[in-house]
């Protein structure tokens, strides 16, 4: 038990895992391992154990400086504001992207970024990261170069990062998996429950706004209809098949108004590849702020990502708005070499948005026929706890 402005009650779970973590701590760093990993589903208070760590890591070493880390500019928000909220944060401790952290800006002589490069050393005693599950290999590497020690902590119940066979969250090395207190009474908690464990969620009314639809429901593709016609960009739209991302992308384009089958100032659009140097990875969503038809295969185009402080700047893909699936995945690869992927973002592969979070969520069921059962509860799970407050969940 600890104690900030209000009194923590760690579960006996949690209790285990910190006592297992400051043991890890304790070690001497030439003899053990430069990292640990955690694991825990939602709902089971792994931000709640960030912040108690933090107040035992200061009393073992004061003054100690830790770099809290995740993916997204969005995901570290809302880590800092957590933290912050159990009075767990010090003052030469840091809250940032992992970009940020290990990368250094290259800027031109107007004072305008044009790349990144990984910095010689960092002055952290200690790195903890948030929302493991989508490190990618080549930013793991580079974090371990560091040899300053990393505590990992992500959900091991989503899909595995959108590239590669690198899953760091695969198979932690301590979990947690009893539900807290706070979050038992939470219906997407139970829905994601179900998921994990069933690969079902039973057609019902769950909460005011958790529900899951039967098709047979008097009012299903009324309520649908309307669902889609208020998106608005805290809204995510998500499904399997990529011939369904598309349908509704051009379906919500029309009804905000959109007439052009190119993207245009306004629309949201999604990152299909990784660019290091650009700051841009493979699930980040932002909006166009500017685009201008150049000759050959590319926009040129300004978009200012979600949760990020820098605007996006570069060429994009003409051809991948039009694309049934990602160019980077094609045999036309060649054709995108001097630019980047993005494609319109308003409707998502559950894949696709394992970085992302929004207020409300609309969930398409679509089971691909090579699914196997754990691939599919993994789906499934992935896509319901993308919801913060909303969910709405479409039968396939």
């Amino acid at each position: 038990m600890e104690h900030s402005r209000n009194m923590i009650q760690l579960s006996n779970g949690q209790k285990k895992v910190l006592h297992n973590i400051i043991a890890w701590c304790k070690e001497d760093r030439s003899s053990t391992n430069q990292y640990i990993t955690v694991g825990g589903y939602a709902g089971t208070g792994k931000t709640t154990l960030i912040a108690v760590l933090r107040k035992r890591i200061e009393k073992l070493k004061k003054g100690s400086a830790v770099g809290f880390v995740s993916y997204t500019g969005k995901a570290s928000r809302v880590l800092r504001s957590k933290i912050k909220e159990e009075e767990a944060l010090f003052s030469k401790d840091t809250v940032g992207t992992i970009h940020s952290l290990i990368y250094s800006p290259i800027v031109n002589e107007k004072e305008e970024i044009v790349g990144w490069k990984q910095k010689e050393k960092i002055d952290r005693d200690l790195i903890i990261i948030d929302e493991a599950s989508m490190v990618d290999e080549l930013i793991w590497r580079h974090l371990l170069s560091y040899k300053v020690p990393i505590i990992v902590v992500g959900d091991h119940g989503q899909l595995p990062p959108i590239s590669g066979l690198f899953h760091l969250i695969a198979n932690p090395e301590l979990e947690l998996d009893e539900i807290h207190r706070q979050a038992k009474g939470n219906p997407i908690i139970g829905l994601s429950i179900q998921a994990r464990q069933t690969g079902y969620v039973p057609p019902g009314i769950y909460g005011e706004t958790v529900r899951k639809f039967s098709k047979n429901d008097h009012d299903y593709q009324e309520t649908l209809g309307d669902l889609l016609s208020n998106y608005s960009p805290d809204t995510l739209i998500l499904c399997g098949y990529n011939k369904t991302r598309k349908r509704l992308n051009a379906h919500i384009r029309a009804m905000l108004g959109f007439t052009s089958l190119v993207p245009e100032v306004g629309d949201r659009v999604i990152c299909l590849r990784n660019n290091h140097e650009k700051h841009i990875f493979n699930g980040m969503i932002g909006t166009l702020v500017e685009i201008n038809n150049v000759v050959g295969e590319f926009f040129k185009a300004k978009i200012q990502m979600d949760g990020e402080d820098g605007v996006y700047k570069g060429y994009i893909s003409k051809e991948q708005f039009t694309s049934d699936s990602a160019l980077n995945f094609t045999n036309k690869r060649s054709r995108i070499i001097g630019g980047d992927l993005f494609d319109f973002g308003y409707a998502l592969t559950v894949h696709k948005a394992q970085g992302s979070q929004a207020n409300r969520v609309i969930l398409f069921e679509e089971r691909f026929s090579k699914m196997d059962d754990e691939q599919w509860r993994r789906w499934l799970y992935t896509g319901i706890t993308r919801a913060e407050k909303e969910l709405y969940i479409i039968p396939q």
